[in-house]
C-alpha cells in the first residue's frame, strides 16, 4: 500500500484521524460528484432515488430521516429531481399537506446506472487494500460515525 504523501497540519497534530477523515470525505465526495454530474444528478440526489428504488411512494419526511440530510436540503433535490422528470411529488390522500414521492419510468431506469457507479467508485477507493483491509474499514467506520452520533458536543466552560 502506498505511503500518504500527505502532512497533516500542526494544528491538527491532535487529531490525525479525525484530519484523515476529513480528507477522505472531500476525495470521496469530489469523486462521486463527478460520477453523478455524468449522470445529471446531483451528489445527495442519488440517495434519494436509492431509498426510493427500494421503497416507492414515501413521504418527505420519510425521506428525510433515511438520508439523513435538512429539510431544505431534501426539499431543494426533490424538486430539481422533480423538474428532472425522475419523480412526482403529489398528496398524501390521509392529508394533503403531507408530500407522497414516487418514481417515474424515468426515474426507475436510474437504478442501474446508480448501481455501477457506486460500483466503480467503491473499486476505485477499495483499489489498494485487500478484501480484509476493506471489510475491516467499513466495520471501523460504522463504528467511528456510531460514536461520534451518539455524543453531545463538548460543552464550553465559562471562565
Amino acid at each position: 500500500m502506498p505511503a500518504s504523501t500527505h502532512r497533516t497540519p500542526s494544528t491538527a497534530g491532535e487529531g490525525p484521524m479525525s484530519y484523515a477523515i476529513f480528507r477522505l470525505a472531500r476525495a470521496h465526495r469530489a469523486r462521486a460528484a463527478a460520477m453523478l454530474r455524468e449522470m445529471d444528478l446531483h451528489p445527495g440526489q442519488e440517495l434519494l432515488l436509492m431509498q426510493l428504488l427500494d421503497r416507492d411512494g414515501q413521504t418527505q419526511s420519510e425521506l428525510l430521516e433515511s438520508v439523513g440530510l435538512d429539510h431544505s436540503t431534501v426539499s431543494k433535490s426533490l424538486r430539481r429531481m422533480q423538474e428532472a422528470g425522475l419523480l412526482v411529488r403529489e398528496p398524501a390522500t390521509h392529508d394533503r399537506r403531507v408530500m407522497v414521492v414516487h418514481l417515474t419510468d424515468k426515474g426507475r431506469a436510474m437504478r442501474e446506472p446508480i448501481a455501477a457507479m457506486w460500483q466503480a467508485l467503491e473499486e476505485t477507493s477499495a483499489r489498494d487494500l485487500s478484501a480484509e483491509q476493506a471489510e475491516s474499514f467499513v466495520r471501523i467506520a460504522y463504528a467511528i460515525a456510531d460514536a461520534i452520533n451518539s455524543s453531545a458536543l463538548p460543552r464550553e466552560t465559562s471562565e
